[in-house]
């Protein structure tokens, strides 16, 4: 038994090839999956068989161009009820690849129709290796059950069950090989390693250590941080089969005059990856910015607006091509072109640009205590402010000024701020949006911002899979 993994950054995405010696099974693909074909092609191998364990909330897998590459069986659990060509899987059956036996648990809780696949090696002996089980288990976290409206509840319950009566079920040495690791929305506080075992959860796991079902329940139906737009479209993408990636239109390199004409389009929006000093130095009115540095398929899941083609900005066409494909796995698939020469092309075009004032930590902490009428805005998640924040800041996450930018005032000078400067700039881009001329954005953020001395380290931008504290500090008072 030969087991290779795969992490996707950014998504916290694991992914597995499990191989005998002549034949392999892909676990949970993500959607680019020519890495899986090179690693069976150089180890000799070919892949048979592709296992879901469910359907997936936060990207595209790549089941269906896996299969068309490879010729291999797609395997899911039978209650998703897939559009496409598949085996539909119940808790008994088993599937076997050479001298492994996968036997099928149903685990529902983190969605309705999940399943987990315990591995036995029987030219060994006939106890489990391991468990494949997507995203019911974590290290040092369970699955969220809120993601389906109305059923947090009723789910969390489920998850209970999958948990305690199920996979709890195996021996302490038994490994577990879990969809995602730390910096996934699919779990609160998750562990950044990318395996563990179930003796290891047992003991260490805070929510396995809750006995009570009740209070389980309470503990997972409460103080969830936000799910993104789009993990309520990528499920339903998973199940009738995504587009395959050969079929999604080209990019198209655009000189600043058609970039402009598409742009003026009704079905069309501007994405621009650059980093937030170059886009609020210039950029095109009304452009979305979310930096490529940052967590960008998850913003741009979370922002885009599903029924636009989207242009980009970038710093060079290799920029483009990586934010197409960071988009694409997170199912934004309308991406058509691109400004060719990027900014520098655009401005020596003669066409006007649009810039967001950068200022210092420094400026900040002045005009914070003085007697300015600024309204300071922070940007970051909940948990992030009521860990520590500036006396006087509204906290309002960059996702939905989308929509609560109704509760600032427009004519108000608005300054933005987050960890670094990534989310402030994306807030500062929506509000732009919606008529805010006088915008700023903090350079650094509150990472710089304590680093200054004006204020405590925020132990939940530094580590946010840490323990959580609540620390409040004013503008004048500083960490001892």
């Amino acid at each position: 038994m030969l087991l290779k993994h795969y992490f996707t950054g950014k998504v916290a995405h694991s992914s597995y090839l499990l191989a005998g010696k002549d034949t392999c099974a892909v676990v949970d693909p993500r959607r680019d999956v020519e890495l899986y074909v090179a690693e069976a092609r150089a180890l000799g191998l070919e892949i048979t068989h592709i296992l879901e364990t469910h359907l997936h909330a936060d990207f595209v897998s790549g089941h269906m161009d896996l299969a068309r590459m490879t010729g291999a069986t797609i395997y899911a659990p039978a209650s998703a009820d897939c559009a496409f060509e598949h085996v539909g899987l119940v808790e008994g059956d088993t599937i076997e690849l050479e001298h492994m036996r996968l036997d099928v648990l149903e685990t529902p809780g983190h969605t309705p129709e999940h399943i987990s696949y315990v591995v036995t090696d029987t030219s060994r002996g006939d106890g489990p290796v391991g468990v494949f089980v997507g995203d019911t288990l974590f290290v040092g976290d369970v699955g969220r059950p809120d993601l389906f409206p109305g059923r947090a509840q009723e789910l969390a319950e489920t998850l209970y069950h999958s948990l305690h009566d199920k996979l709890m079920d195996l021996p302490d040495f038994c490994e577990v090989y879990p969809a995602h690791g730390a910096g996934s929305l699919c779990g609160r506080s998750m562990g950044a390693k990318w395996q563990t075992t179930i003796g290891y959860e047992r003991a260490y796991n805070a929510a396995l250590q809750i006995a009570d079902k009740a209070a389980f329940v309470r503990s997972l139906t409460s103080d969830m941080p936000p799910a993104p737009d789009h993990f309520s479209r990528c499920s339903d993408i998973n199940r009738s089969g995504p587009t395959l990636v050969s079929a999604l239109p080209a990019i198209e390199e655009l000189d600043p005059g058609r970039f402009r004409r598409w742009v003026q389009g009704e079905d069309v929006t501007v994405l621009d990856v650059r980093g937030y000093d170059a886009f609020n130095a210039q950029h095109v009115a009304n452009a979305w910015n979310i930096g490529l540095n940052g967590n960008f398929p998850t913003f741009a899941g979370w922002l885009l607006p599903p029924d636009k083609d989207v242009l980009l900005v970038a710093d060079s066409y290799d920029q483009a091509l990586d934010a197409a494909l960071w988009a694409r796995r997170v199912g934004v698939d309308r991406i058509v072109g691109y400004l060719d020469g990027s900014l520098i092309a655009w401005a020596s075009a003669g066409l006007p640009t649009e810039c967001i004032t950068l200022i210092s930590v420094q400026d900040l902490h002045h005009w914070v205590n003085g007697a300015s009428s600024l309204v300071l805005v922070d940007a970051r998640a909940a948990n992030e402010f009521a860990e520590n924040h500036i006396r006087g800041a509204i906290n309002i996450p960059a996702p939905e000024l989308r929509t609560r930018h109704r509760e600032l005032d427009p004519s108000k000078p608005t300054v933005l701020i987050c960890s670094t400067g990534n989310r402030s700039s994306m807030a500062a881009s929506i509000l732009k949006q919606h008529g805010f001329a006088d915008v700023y954005n903090v350079a650094g953020g509150m990472t710089g911002y304590s680093a200054a001395g004006h204020i405590a380290r925020c132990s939940v931008c530094e580590n946010p899979h840490g323990p959580k504290t609540s620390v409040i500090f004013g503008p004048n008072e500083r960490a001892r």
